[in-house]
This record gives structure tokens, sequence and C-alpha cells, in this order.
């Protein structure tokens, strides 16, 4: 190919010797190679004098920048749309071959239909991804849900967020909000917005649609399978990222969906709290000297003693099988150093490690005599969940802790 005739974000197809590529074309720092994103998502490096033929497919275009609508219909309900980053937030970089993040407004150009559900209200208390969150961020956002749950203008909330830390905002949210009077919906993309496979037009549609319903409760609102046909609303405490890339990427665990979501229509599947006149209550108390830790073989349980000389208040351990630690051999015996980390006011609860199922420690010796350590058994209750509330508990001075962490709160445990 003697002349370049296509331009960096240029969707093209070149023609090589053995086959033909199409993607998009990146800016690439050595002039004697073509830089390719392919609709994988993958990169690929093409000399460029083995290319026979271009064809540009679709010139690239600036990014549109959207203006919230100025006009509201009135026969439509408002719903506080809360945008912090992540996928749902980015676009294709053709100078990086990365996604970057896109203005707030953007969102609005994902999912047209949405104008069509409910009057977008856009807020953004920061823009960032989702692997960089801190507690203090579940607190910023529990804040702006507070004042949109006590809006009388607002029928529900949308949170738009990355994926990677997701369900554990969710279930913050789901602690550190009280009397919840309106629904919240946390939703995601796994694909960035400017790629055909995108899943967020219909997460979006779907957690619009569970936003301005009559339930009353924190639930994270994402594709039920990888097709792009419906949704499940999947109740805040119970739900884990299980999947690195996949639409569907979230699932349930230990539980079942609050309800299933299309484009038409939202088919409620078990009882639920309804929306009321409460007025939402705020309360983002946290001990932020909490850890979480898993148990695996040949593992020096002296970590806990680093956690007690760095000020931990709070570990979450997650044991093996139905409730057991290593306590065989002397060396790997985990009992004396819980034992001497409750002593010295570490609280230690256990979660199950295998994800699904609940603890039960009569089963084994040695997980009866784990429960003589004084460790709290979780039952149930997801690792990310139980590091969540054990913060959220122990920020309570006042309250007894293990009675308050085997307390059902916000259905983190399943007695069925």
């Amino acid at each position: 190919m003697k002349t370049k005739t296509f331009s960096p974000g240029d969707k093209v197809k070149l023609q090589t010797k053995e086959k033909s590529w199409t993607g998009h074309a990146l800016q690439s720092h050595d002039p004697e190679i073509i830089l390719l994103k392919l609709g994988s998502g993958y990169n690929i490096g093409i000399r460029e004098n083995e290319i026979l033929d271009a064809t540009i497919l679709e010139k690239s275009t600036a990014p549109k920048k959207t203006e919230a609508p100025e006009t509201i219909n009135p026969k439509l309900p408002n719903v506080a749309i809360i945008i912090t980053g992540g996928t749902i937030s980015s676009r294709l970089d053709p100078k990086s071959g990365g996604v970057i993040s896109t203005d707030k407004e953007a969102i609005l150009n994902i999912a047209p239909e949405l104008k069509k559900i409910c009057n977008p209200v856009l807020v953004s208390p920061f823009m960032k991804w989702s692997e960089n969150m801190t507690f203090s961020d579940w607190k910023k956002i529990a804040e702006v849900c507070e004042k949109y749950l006590n809006d009388d203008s607002i029928s529900g909330i949308i949170v738009t967020q990355g994926t990677d830390f997701l369900h554990y905002t969710a279930a913050a949210l789901s602690f550190f909000i009280k009397d919840l009077n309106k629904p919240i919906a946390l939703t995601y993309s796994q694909r960035s917005v400017d790629r055909a496979s995108t899943d967020a037009s219909l997460n979006l549609i779907c957690a619009a649609k569970y936003a301005t319903s009559d339930v009353a409760e924190v639930a994270l609102v994402g594709h039920k399978n990888t097709n792009d046909e419906a949704c499940v609303a999947m109740p805040g405490t119970k739900v884990r990222k299980m999947h690195t890339s996949r639409r569907d990427a979230f699932k349930i665990i230990n539980d079942t969906p609050i309800a299933e979501i299309n484009s038409d229509k939202i088919e409620i599947l078990k009882t639920f709290n309804a929306r009321s006149d409460n007025k939402a209550k705020l309360d983002t108390k946290f001990q932020d000297k909490v850890a979480l830790v898993q148990v695996y073989p040949g593992q020096d349980p002296a970590i806990l003693e680093f956690y007690q000389e760095q000020g931990y208040k709070g570990i979450v351990l997650e044991v093996t099988g139905i409730g057991q630690v290593p306590t065989q051999d002397a060396k790997f015996n985990w009992l004396p150093k819980i034992k001497q980390a409750i002593k010295k006011g570490v609280t230690i609860c256990a979660t199950p490690q295998t994800i699904y199922g609940r603890l039960n420690p009569n089963i084994y010796t040695a997980g009866r005599d784990l429960q003589k350590t004084g460790i709290i058994f979780l039952e149930d209750m997801l690792p990310e969940t139980a590091l969540v509330k054990l913060g959220w508990v122990l920020g309570h001075k006042q309250w007894n802790t293990e009675k308050k962490m085997l307390e059902n709160i916000s259905s983190e445990f399943n007695k069925k």
C-alpha cells in the first residue's frame, strides 16, 4: 500500500496476501506498522508493505457532546442518573487502542429510548474507574442518593459505575440508606459504548424501568444472559461479578431475582418492599480498617498479626469448605492466631470461599474447634457483602458487633 488513505479512528478493511482484516485504525508510533483494533477487542499490527488494499468502511467522527434535554415531558417520571465513570461512560481512544472516559451527557446517546421512559436528571459526583474506588466514594454516592430519594420530583435513581467493584457499592448502599422509599438501580456495561456489542443500552433501559417501578430496594440491574433480550434485577447484597468480560457477568448468589425486565415490561418475581412516602435516612458511619483474607493451602496464619499491627479492627476470613481452617500442622494451625486476634479486640467473621452454599461449623471437628475461638459465622453471606457490613457495623461503637453482624438487615442472609 503506497499511500495510507485512512486516519486513526476510521473503521477499515485491510487486505493482505493471506487474509483480510476489519477493525478500527489506531495511532501507531512506528510508521511502518498499521495498528488495528479488531471487533474482538484485541489489537494487531500489520506491516504497511504487506497491505495490498485498504477500504474505509466508516470515517471516524469526533464524539458528539450531548446537552442535557431542556424540555421535560410532564407525563413521564423524573429519574436521577448518578454517573461515576467506568466502561459505561467510555469510548475507544484511537490513539492508544484503549478506552477513555466521556463527558457525563454522552450517556444520553447510548439509549435514546430512555426519554420515552423517564426524564433523565444527570449528576456526576466524580468520574473514576471502578478499581480506583474507595470506601469514601460509597459515602459520596449515598449522599447524592439521599438527596434525590427525598426529592418529591424524583421517581427513582440509577447509579452507573464500572463493573470491577460495583457489587461492593450495591452492598454499601443497601446498608447506608435506611427507610428506603424509592428504587435504586445500579447498572454498568462490559463493552464500551461505541462498540456494536455494547450492553450499555439494554442495561440502561432496564434500569430505568426498574427505577420507575414500585419496588423500593437496592438492585443491580444487568443482562440475564449473553443475548440482548432481557435483564434481571438482583438484590444488592446477594450479587457478585462472576465473569471478567461476559455481558451477564453479574450473578445472584444464594437467592432469586427481584424482577426480570426487557424493553417492553418488568415482571416482579418475589415479594418486595414497596415505594413509600417515608423519608430516607443516611447512615454512613464506617470503620475502614477492615480486611478480606482468604485461607489457602500452606498460608501462614501470622498474616493476622500483620493486620493487628496495622491497627485493623475487623477481618472477614474466607474459610474452606463448610467452615474450616487448617489445624493439623502446628506451623499452619490458624486457631491460636485467631484466638489471639479476637482477644486483642479484632472482630473476625467467617464466610464461605466457595461463594455458593452456607457455613455449618457443626459438621466436622475442625469447624467445632473454630467455633470455640469466638469467630462469627456468617452462614451464606457473600465475602464482599460481609466486608462492607463489617466496616459499617464497626463504625457504630455503641452496637453489639456480633448481634448486629448476625441480624438480617438488608436480605444479606437467605434463610431458605
